[in-house]
């Protein structure tokens, strides 16, 4: 389910601004990337299942592996885990309604925090 109105897509800003905003909002990059993409994961396990809330971004400029990259960030996703497939973001998922509005508070706050920090002005 792509999480629609956060103002995040498209949005640009550097590597290390974003994981350190980022992993202050529970968002983790861990090992999510290669050199030109990246990933940020919030895990939630609620009694309906497992989820994860995904920010995806490419590097525009630079390389992530070096730390000095420009990210421009995808449309947010939440998916669901199914063991052993992994996560499905189908249409037909059914997401908790805490849940989904958890992940907008989430990625409204992470914008705000970010907006500074906009390298596309």
């Amino acid at each position: 389910m792509y999480i629609e109105n956060t103002e995040l897509e498209n949005f640009v800003t550097d590597l290390s601004v974003l994981d350190e905003i980022m992993l202050k909002h529970d968002l983790v990059r861990a090992g999510q990337w290669d050199y030109e993409r990246v990933t940020y994961d919030k895990k939630y396990v609620v009694k309906e299942g497992t989820y994860y809330l995904r920010v995806f971004g490419v590097a525009i400029e630079g390389d992530v592996d070096t730390r000095k990259a420009t990210i421009k960030l995808k449309k947010p996703v939440l998916g669901k885990y199914y063991y052993p497939f992994g996560v499905e973001y189908g249409d037909d998922e059914i997401f908790p309604e805490s849940l989904v509005k958890d992940c907008e508070t989430t990625l409204k706050a992470v914008y705000e925090v970010l907006q500074p920090y906009n390298l596309q002005k």
